[in-house]
C-alpha cells in the first residue's frame, strides 16, 4: 500500500511502475538487473547539462585500472572538485546511469566532477568498491593541477551505495593520512548493513521503489561474510570515532527505507563535532535524486549539493 506521505508526482510514478509489471531487481539474474536499472534511469533521468568537455579515461588501479569520467564545466580553472561514487547497491549502475546527475552537479556548481566506475558485486565483493574509490580519490588529489581543481576545495560524494562510499572514503582519508577532503556529500546513504530494523525500513519495506528485500539482496551480493556488515568500511554508522571528519551534507527522502540511518549518521557526526547540514525531502522516494526528468525536487537537491561544493 502506498503511503499518504508521498508527493502526488511520486505517487503517480509508482502507480505507473506497478502497472507496467516490471519484475523486482532481486528476482533477475545480475546482468538483467543491471539492464533494467539502466533503462529506468535512462527513461526518467532527464537531460545532460552543457559541459566544456566530458572525458572518460582509465587510471591506475586493480585489474587493469579504474574507469573514470571527468566533467569540466565552462567556468575557468581552478574550480571546486567532486569525486562522485554512483549508487546502485554496489551491484547495478555505472558511469552512464549517473551521467545526467554528474553533469548537472558540475554545471550548477561550476565544479569538475570525476565519476568513478568502481568494481561491482557480486563479481567483486567488499572491499573492492572501497579499494577502487579510495584509489580514485588519491589519483584525483594528486592530479588537481591537471584537472583544473582547487586542491583546497576537493569533496567526495555519492548517492545510496555511493553515499556509503563517500562516508567510508572520508573515514579512510582521515585514518590513513589520505587526501584532504573539503566536504563529504551523502544522498540517502547506506550507513548500516548490520540491521534493517529501523522505523523507516518497517514503514517503507514494500511498494516505495527501494524495498527491504532488494536491500537484503544488495547486501548479500556485496558482502562475502555476514560479519563484514559490522566493519565500519561497510557500515560507517558503526565506526567507533567520527571526530575530525570533513563537514557533511546529508540528504534523505521521507519515503525511503534508508531515511533513518542517514539521519542517524548525521546525528552521530554532529555529536562528534563535525559540521553537518541535514535535509529530508518530504514525500520523496529512493532514487528521486536521479530522476530529474520527472521529479522537479531532484533539481532542488542537486542545487543543494552544488552550493555545498562551491
Amino acid at each position: 500500500m502506498l503511503s499518504p506521505k508521498l508527493h502526488p508526482t511520486v505517487r503517480s510514478i509508482l502507480e505507473m511502475s506497478a502497472a507496467a509489471g516490471q519484475p523486482p531487481l532481486e528476482t533477475l539474474p545480475v546482468p538483467e538487473a543491471r539492464k533494467a536499472a539502466a533503462e529506468v534511469l535512462r527513461s526518467l533521468g532527464g537531460t545532460q547539462a552543457p559541459m566544456r568537455s566530458i572525458e572518460t579515461i582509465r587510471i591506475p588501479g586493480p585489474e587493469g585500472g579504474i574507469p573514470i569520467r571527468i566533467y569540466r564545466p565552462e567556468n575557468p580553472a581552478p574550480r571546486p572538485g567532486l569525486v562522485y561514487f554512483h549508487g546502485g547497491g554496489w551491484v547495478v549502475c555505472d558511469l552512464d546511469t549517473h551521467d545526467v546527475v554528474c553533469s548537472l552537479i558540475a554545471h550548477r556548481a561550476g565544479a569538475v566532477v570525476v565519476a568513478v566506475d568502481y568494481r561491482l558485486a557480486p563479481e567483486h565483493k567488499f572491499p573492492a568498491a572501497v579499494v577502487d574509490s579510495y584509489a580514485a580519490t588519491q589519483w584525483v588529489a594528486a592530479n588537481t593541477a591537471e584537472l583544473g581543481i582547487d586542491p583546497r576545495k576537493l569533496s567526495v560524494g555519492g548517492d545510496s551505495a555511493g553515499g556509503n562510499l563517500a562516508a567510508v572514503i572520508s573515514l579512510k582519508s582521515r585514518d590513513e593520512s589520505g587526501p584532504a577532503i573539503a566536504n563529504q556529500i551523502m544522498v540517502y546513504p547506506v550507513t548500516d548493513l548490520s540491521s534493517f530494523e529501523t522505523a523507516s525500513y518497517n514503514e517503507f519495506a514494500e511498494d516505495h521503489s527501494l524495498t527491504k528485500v532488494e536491500m537484503e539482496w544488495f547486501r548479500d551480493c556485496y558482502l562475502s561474510r555476514p560479519e563484514d556488515a559490522k566493519h565500519p568500511h561497510a557500515s560507517p554508522l558503526l565506526a567507533g570515532n567520527l571526530k575530525g571528519l570533513p563537514p557533511a551534507l546529508i540528504i534523505t527522502a521521507e519515503c525511503d527505507p534508508l531515511r533513518d540511518e542517514g539521519e542517524a549518521y548525521a546525528r552521530r557526526l554532529k555529536e562528534a563535532g563535525v559540521p553537518v547540514i541535514y535535509k529530508c525531502y518530504p514525500g520523496m522516494i529512493h532514487p528521486f535524486f536521479s530522476l530529474s526528468g520527472v521529479i522537479p525536487q531532484a533539481f532542488e537537491a542537486i542545487d543543494q549539493v552544488a552550493a555545498k561544493i562551491r
